[in-house]
């Protein structure tokens, strides 16, 4: 089966590599050339483990190629995996116009029967919407089926989500469609979920919305334990051994972010509003994650007396570890609010860039942590990368002017920081 992943950004691309590598014959269409031309030249134009060495070890078993004609491509395919973005409109529903006109290419080109899968996040109906965009674009009719696979990789851990998922789900009205999917996925062992496309969406936005909130939970809950002085990693440890609970998203921080958890919540908020319902309890979780940098940054204020002629350390960009990804990340909040201020901001990250209206600020970026702490009042640690853990700490603490270090994502050991001389300062954990 020659198989077509329409969108090469971080889902398209994956996903594509990972079938090429489960035995099938794959293209990957991009309208934007310059993308293209780094892929086929065994380049990921973003940073996640493993994916590079995969896509060499493809290009050259020539199992893998990338095109942007769409035309051809679509005649020569058998299945269409539909990979494009799905990103926010401000009022915070999706924007669908990538997967229209992907759509509509499909009804243009498509010369006999096509199954279509839709692994794009999308709203719940989005399944009919691409059935009826891709039947009145066909010239003449041709049979095709729609089906919904989302998605649900870690960034970081793309390849083994992808190899040893938690599941499978495939949402599809007919049975040939379903086995379709499924042989497409027989080398993976794991539950399938044979549903609805309808089904298959909503599970894609309860499933991250769920994660969010559990989050949020842990991290007001945090801001009671600091002022109630109790370390919130150890009421997470305590409640999470609770198999009703289970320990993982409940480590407290400055709250999530990335291209997933955000936009998918604007998403799934927007679609209760107009369908006449309310989703409370998803309206306050994001409204602790927005606010939620602002605990640490309260705390730092008050100890430095204003951030006023102060130079401050911000080490790490990225939303999480792993991964070169600075959507929503709360660090970028943390240094506009700290630029705001007049602080003298100084910054570092391993792989992660700062995003064009920052990098235009009067900050800068520093080449390694040692030289963004240097003569600084205070440091803020915004990704848990491993690095920053075995740091010099002594060393950096001697080239501070002040020993402030506050953890936003609680990564270091208190007491051993303190015992450093540090003055040390973590998110419901001190």
């Amino acid at each position: 089966m020659n198989i077509l992943v329409a969108g090469t950004g971080y889902v398209g691309t994956t996903t594509a590599l990972v079938l090429a590598d489960m035995g099938w014959n794959v293209t990957g269409l991009d309208p934007d050339a310059e993308k293209i031309r780094t892929l086929l030249q065994g380049s990921i134009p973003f940073y996640e483990d493993g994916l590079e060495e995969l896509l060499r070890k493809h290009l050259q078993q020539a199992s893998i190629r990338f095109t942007t004609d769409a035309s051809e491509a679509i005649r020569q395919c058998d299945a269409i995996f539909i990979c494009v973005g799905t990103p926010p409109l401000p009022d915070g529903s999706v924007d669908m116009r990538y997967i229209r006109q992907i759509s509509e290419e499909i009804g243009r080109h498509a010369d006999g029967y096509r199954l279509v899968i839709v692994k794009s996040t999308v709203p719940v109906g989005t399944h009919a919407k691409v059935a009826e965009w891709i039947r009145s674009a066909q010239p003449s009719p041709h049979p095709f089926d729609v089906a919904s696979n989302p998605e649900f990789l870690r960034e970081g851990s793309a390849l083994a989500d992808s190899f040893q998922p938690d599941r499978v789900v495939i949402g599809a009205d007919g049975e040939e469609a379903v086995q379709a999917v499924r042989k497409l996925y027989a080398s993976l062992n794991c539950p399938f979920v044979v549903t609805t496309p309808r089904t298959a969406e909503m599970i894609k936005y309860a499933s991250n919305a769920f994660l969010a909130t559990k989050i949020s939970y842990i991290n007001e809950l945090a801001r009671l334990c600091d002022s109630l002085d109790i370390d919130v990693n150890e009421i997470a440890r305590g409640i999470g051994l609770d198999p009703r609970i289970g320990a993982l998203f409940l480590r407290a921080g400055i709250g999530y972010g990335g291209s997933c958890f955000p936009k998918d919540i604007a998403g799934l908020l927007q679609t209760a509003r107009e369908n006449g319902a309310r989703l409370g309890l998803l309206e306050e979780a994001a409204e602790i994650n927005r606010t939620q940098y602002l605990h640490l940054l309260n705390k730092a204020r008050v100890r430095l007396g204003g951030f006023q002629g102060k130079t401050v350390a911000v080490l790490g960009l990225a939303f999480k570890p792993d991964t070169d990804d600075i959507r929503e990340a709360p660090s970028l909040r943390l240094i506009r609010s700290l630029l705001s201020e007049n602080a003298d901001v100084r910054v570092h990250d391993p792989i992660a860039k700062l995003p064009p209206d920052l990098a235009r600020q009067p900050l800068t970026s520093c080449g390694t942590p040692e030289e963004a702490a240097q003569g600084a009042d205070a440091v803020f640690l915004c990704t848990e990368w491993k690095a920053y853990r075995h740091l010099d700490w002594p060393g950096i603490k001697s080239a501070m002017k002040q020993a402030n270090l506050f953890d936003g994502r609680n990564m270091m050991n208190a007491d051993h920081m303190k015992a450093m001389g540090f003055y040390y300062q973590g998110i419901g954990y001190r």
